[in-house]
């Protein structure tokens, strides 16, 4: 056995979305549409006598922006994996910010696992399995669905067997600023919040990149989650007519096109996203 096992997650921007709950966490979740991107999570996972979790964000240098030394939805999918295992994630983006960073730290910390410990289970058990966490925590609904592969998505039904179809489009770059976290737990826990996003979900795929963030704009109105901040720069967006929409769930705001970067860049710093072009994967070799 490897020392440790390293495997990487994209993450995933959603624009819109429906929750489905049932009994059963398989078929729990959402539909709705969004965009794995290549900026994700790695998960290095190491055998250890007692669990240990570290989250880590780091900047493109390597300079450390923030560490956490706790994750209950990861403490909680080791535990159901029975493992005892030493994890530490690391990323580049916000956490908390609507890039789906939960969804990717979960199913990369379970790919890992898997291979690691020997496991032998299937992708899609792997899957379930960080899915599973995400629904119990209230993380979120669709991104571990969303992140088995690349592309962008639009789940058609919810849970991990639901159909997703996906268009590949890596030449088209989006741009986003985040003004700060919004709290999933809070808002996927609130009856109130989750009816009025119900009533504001489109009830189809996109046909297209605009069409995808005309239904997706229209969601966030709708839905009634968009913050001040966020009003301010889809304002600015709105004015030299650059399509942008609302990070799902998060407090920022994604738009198309080059353009795009120097308009929001004043906001805060801007990041530039691109399409996967695949999903979570196991790194190759041991250390």
């Amino acid at each position: 056995m490897p020392a440790c096992t390293k495997a990487f997650c994209p993450g995933h921007l959603s624009g819109y979305f429906r929750p489905v709950y049932s009994t059963d966490p398989r078929t729990t979740g959402s539909m709705g549409a969004g965009i794995v991107i290549r900026e994700g999570v790695t998960a290095r996972v190491c055998a250890a006598d007692r669990t240990s979790v570290m989250v880590q964000r780091r900047d493109s240098s390597g300079s450390l922006l923030e560490e956490y030394r706790s994750s209950p939805p990861l403490e909680y999918m080791l535990e159901r994996m029975g493992v005892t295992a030493r994890v530490e994630t690391v990323c580049r983006l916000p956490i908390g910010a609507g890039f789906g960073l939960s969804a990717a730290a979960l199913l990369s910390s379970a790919v890992a696992v898997n291979a690691h410990f020997c496991l032998s289970l299937r992708p899609e058990e792997c899957t379930m399995f960080a899915h599973q966490a995400e629904i119990v925590h209230r993380t979120g609904l669709g991104d571990v669905a969303a992140c088995q592969g690349g592309g962008w998505d639009c789940r058609r039904s919810p849970g991990i067997p639901g159909e997703i179809s996906r268009v590949f489009d890596p030449d088209t770059p989006v741009y986003a600023v985040v003004f700060g976290p919004l709290s999933s737990p809070v808002v996927l826990g609130s009856p109130e919040a989750m009816e009025r996003v119900i009533r504001a979900f489109p009830g189809r795929c996109p046909e297209d990149t605009r069409d995808f963030f005309l239904l997706s704009r229209e969601f966030s109105e709708k839905s009634g989650l968009i913050t001040p901040q966020v009003r301010s720069a889809l304002s600015l967006c709105d004015a030299e007519r650059i399509p942008a929409t609302m990070t799902m769930l998060g407090n920022g705001v994604f738009a198309c096109g080059e353009e795009a970067s120097p308009l929001l860049a004043p906001l805060g710093e801007v990041f530039r996203l691109e399409g996967a072009v695949r999903g979570v994967e196991l790194l190759e070799g041991p250390e």
